[in-house]
């Protein structure tokens, strides 16, 4: 005799026993078709083990059909254990057990285990549906798929569209996207999934021209595309074709709590605020469900965005915060420099029981390293394995030598990288040749470049960063060696660019710039500016030039860097009085910094600049970042 999967208490549950009357006119209310047909409308596993318990007590329990309905439900209900304990006790399973105890294992990602059991099938003389094939390839990995690729042209079962869909997305999450098209291309109709799963494919492998192709040519498309699509161009640093494929969305179907998450990061990878806003409006209009992950990529717009106030806010009023939503206000507390409130959350996390995880740690240690509070942050960096488990990684020890070469212990920070525990990696090395450039230290940073190229870990940062110290210490002949080898070796420097939104349009700005359509009065307000700088002592940096050029040429150079052209058409642009958000890609020199602070005193205005390290608040002529940068 069966038993069923938990015991039964009482029989309060158990459905009566038809009356004679209605007996006659029906089917017997516990007969197999009955409670079969119960299997079909059932919410909750409570109610599934209730019918099961019925079918023991009337001796059905080995009725093949109820039996069948039973194993499957049981695992739509998560219950694989349930339903694997029904086929084990099945007499000679047949095809269709087979695919549903295959595809159970295969939603559990749990595929070795469902190859095994189609071993099983095959050497009883079971012979697999087009479905047991398709249950079979969901998911399984690109080696597996290969081999049961000749078993589906066997059985004839190639040209099945579920089969041929199922074939076409194992090559292509397995990187084969070669043998995906050839197979997409001969299909004689493309479903939604095949074209789906082949776009997916793109985008996995950075194809985003390929994706976009097939993506524009589909028919119809769901919430699902519009996603892998929208996620590709978030993942590979396009936000501004991510945020106007959204808007095409908008005009096609409502976006879900996938898309709004994407967009939010596109939002942040830009700084633009009004458009995250906007976002945050619609989330809020649109009935979407304001859930964790929805609060968390809010949280890390609002900060990307300059905006830390309201990811605070959104943080407090987030319900069920877990470590990712605290991790994400500890990164925007470190993104903006604020070490304090940081350490503050993060001893609130343990209060609240809240376990830290290593990304945690990240955020804390690179707070100390814009706060140069070095003896605090040796602290939490020894507390992460003594108190808390924590094994640091490649990623801890870069915040380590960041927080000490920045503070200016370059001596201890080299040591530090290499008796590191881990293989430091280019990041790190740049790292350390960054702070050396910060403090001028010529003949470390020869030192350090000269131990990288003897062991061919030499890369192209490396080069440059190498020539930008030379040229700061006006070592033109240190700087025309290295642009040298940066052309035998392909390198180029990254130009820098800063953005500004206005209206929901950003525009962007390179050094010297002319081709904005409002250049005439951008430059007219640059006239304005320096007038107002000299009238406040301000005297140009031309010391950070890196360029053997004359001082007349030098000044002109500082004055139409990226950062002050955003700056002159955000002050025409914008009302008075209101705030002003750059986002630079480069880190702001310390001449913009000074002019920076000057003009936020003469215009009273906050200026909120985001370079590549970290955010600088300007206000009445002081930074929040206290010089130190």
């Amino acid at each position: 005799m069966l038993s069923p999967p938990i015991s039964i208490a009482t029989n309060r549950s158990i459905p009566p026993s038809p009356s004679p009357s209605s007996t006659a006119r029906h089917q017997p209310s516990h007969s197999p078709e009955t409670l079969a047909s119960l299997i079909a409308t059932t919410k909750n596993i409570r109610q599934l083990l209730q019918i099961h318990a019925a079918a023991i007590r009337h001796g059905h329990d080995n009725h093949l059909i109820l039996k069948f309905k039973l194993q499957r439900s049981y695992s739509s209900f998560g219950r694989l254990d349930s339903s694997l304990v029904l086929f084990e006790l099945t007499h000679n399973p047949d095809v269709f057990f087979y695919t549903s105890i295959i595809h159970a294992h295969a939603v559990d990602n749990l595929h070795k285990r469902g190859l095994q059991f189609y071993v099983q099938m095959i050497s009883q003389d079971v012979e697999p549906n087009e479905f047991t094939l398709s249950a079979l390839l969901k998911g399984c990995a690109l080696e597996h798929g290969k081999t049961l690729h000749p078993h589906a042209i066997k059985l004839g079962f190639d040209c099945n569209m579920h089969v041929r869909t199922a074939l076409v997305d194992v090559y292509s999450r397995g990187g084969d996207l070669v043998s995906a098209r050839q197979l997409f291309d001969k299909m004689p109709e493309r479903s939604l999934v095949s074209l789906t799963s082949m776009i997916t494919g793109y985008v996995k492998n950075g194809d985003l021209d390929n994706a976009r192709v097939l993506f524009d040519g589909m028919p119809e498309r769901d919430a699902v595309c519009w996603n892998v699509m929208i996620g590709g161009y978030v993942k590979y640093g396009k936000p501004t074709e991510a945020l106007t494929l959204f808007r095409k969305m908008l005009t096609k179907m409502n976006p879900n709590e996938v898309t709004i998450v994407a967009v939010l990061s596109a939002c942040g990878q830009l700084g633009v605020l009004e458009s995250g806003k906007w976002i945050h409006s619609y989330v809020k209009n649109n009935s979407i469900h304001m859930n964790v992950h929805v609060g968390t990529a809010l949280i890390d717009m609002y900060s990307k965005c300059g905006g830390l106030d309201d990811a605070r806010m959104v943080f407090d009023q987030l319900k069920n915060k877990d470590v990712i939503a605290y991790n994400s206000m500890i990164a925007a507390y470190a993104m903006h420099g604020c070490c304090r409130e940081a350490l503050i959350l993060f001893s609130d996390m343990g209060r609240r029981r809240t376990r830290p995880t290593d990304i945690s740690f990240i955020g804390i240690l690179n707070a100390c390293a814009h706060s140069g509070l070095v003896s605090v942050g040796k602290g939490v960096f020894l507390s992460m394995k003594t108190k808390h488990g924590i094994e640091p990684s490649i990623e801890h020890y870069g915040c380590m030598v960041n927080l000490l070469g920045r503070a200016g212990f370059l001596e201890t920070a080299y040591g530090f990288v290499k008796n590191m525990k881990v293989d430091p990696d280019p990041v790190i090395w740049g790292t350390l040749l960054d702070s050396c450039s910060l403090h001028g230290n010529v003949h470390l940073a020869e030192e350090i470049v000269k131990f990288l190229v003897d062991r061919n870990l030499a890369n192209s940062g490396t080069y440059i960063l190498l020539s930008n110290l030379y040229g700061a210490t006006s070592n033109w002949v240190g700087v025309a060696r290295m642009r040298t080898m940066m052309k035998t070796h392909g390198v180029q420097k990254e130009p820098g660019c800063s953005s500004i939104e206005v209206r929901n349009t950003v525009h962007e700005f390179v050094a010297g710039d002319v081709k904005h359509p409002n250049s005439k009065e951008i430059y007219m307000m640059l006239e304005e500016i320096n007038g107002w700088l000299k009238g406040h002592g301000y005297r140009p940096r031309t010391d950070i030039v890196l360029h053997d050029v004359g001082k007349t040429e030098r000044e002109r150079s500082l004055a139409v860097h990226s950062e002050r052209l955003a700056i002159a058409f955000g002050l025409i642009s914008t009302e008075p009085g209101s705030s002003i958000k750059i986002v630079k890609n480069l880190r702001v020199c310390s001449d913009c910094h000074e002019v920076t602070k000057l003009i936020s005193k003469i215009t009273r205005r906050k200026i909120v600049v985001r370079d590549r390290n970290r955010f600088h608040h300007f206000t009445d002529g002081s930074c929040s970042c206290g010089d130190y940068w």
